[in-house]
């Protein structure tokens, strides 16, 4: 039975790539209004795990449960309801160059058959408010920083005002500055509006001034749960070596 405070109960998710298992049966509940983190190193799984939360990959086994209904088994058409509530800002961006800010930002209102003028411009206004770029809207995308690009489709993430944030390694590419700003933004968006968000990174600063729980994962598993408290002093070998950046040696000893 899923508890009121899961917002996504995944259980027992399994996915390949051709021989290649990427996954290998995950358990993992969602809190509503929490800031998960998801660490773990290069192609441990964790964007692909990410991709299965809005319905973007099918699992081979396994379910994402979702107020009640389980994605994995639903049709492209039938995912709508979930993609209005759960939205994602993938990791470039990804603008369209040809559009202006506002028809960027405005791009899933009019996809959910929005089409009111007025309403788009409030809406649109709104979200870029709520990103700290009040104005931008006439803009093109190559007129932007890569923070602002950024902040941009984070407007974009939350114009129609979902209830849940994916976020893919947001702070790619930015300058210690600017991901700080992010990162801001992200909680934010949890205390002011209570928005649950679902954070891939790499960043360690940002997992330590973002997250209220964090995963890490290894080999397509969840390897370690817990607090950013709780991962400051870790007692494991792994753990300790992936956030103070150690690599081992080829026999295995890592370097001090």
């Amino acid at each position: 039975m899923i508890k009121e405070d899961t917002f996504l109960e995944i259980r027992s998710l399994e996915k390949s790539f051709g021989s290649q298992k990427v996954l290998k049966g995950i358990d993992l509940d969602v809190q509503r209004g929490e800031t998960l983190v998801i660490l773990g190193g290069s192609g441990c799984g964790k964007s692909v795990l990410m991709k299965h939360l809005i319905g973007l990959l099918q699992p081979d086994t396994g379910s994402v449960i979702f107020q009640g209904k389980d994605l994995a088994k639903l049709k492209e058409r039938e995912l709508t309801f979930a993609r209005r509530r759960i939205s994602m800002m993938f990791q470039s961006g990804a603008l369209f160059d040809s559009m202006t800010v506002k028809e960027n930002i405005a791009f899933p209102l009019r996809e959910a058959g929005i089409h009111d003028k007025e309403e788009i411009v409030e809406r649109v206004a709104e979200a870029l408010n709520i990103v700290k770029l009040p104005g931008q809207e006439e803009k093109m995308p190559s007129e932007l920083s890569g923070g602002m690009r950024k902040r941009v489709a984070l407007a974009r993430a939350v114009v129609e005002k979902p209830c849940c944030v994916l976020y893919d390694e947001p702070h790619a590419g930015l300058d210690p500055v600017t991901a700080d700003a992010i990162d801001h933004l992200i909680k934010d968006l949890e205390q002011d509006h209570g928005i649950t968000n679902i954070v891939v990174t790499h960043e360690m600063r940002s997992v330590f001034r973002i997250a209220s729980r964090v995963v890490f994962m290894k080999e397509g598993e969840i390897y370690w749960e817990g607090t950013p408290q709780e991962l400051k002093e870790p007692k494991d070998q792994i753990l300790s070596d992936f956030i103070h950046g150690r690599s081992a040696e080829p026999w295995g000893k890592p370097r001090p």
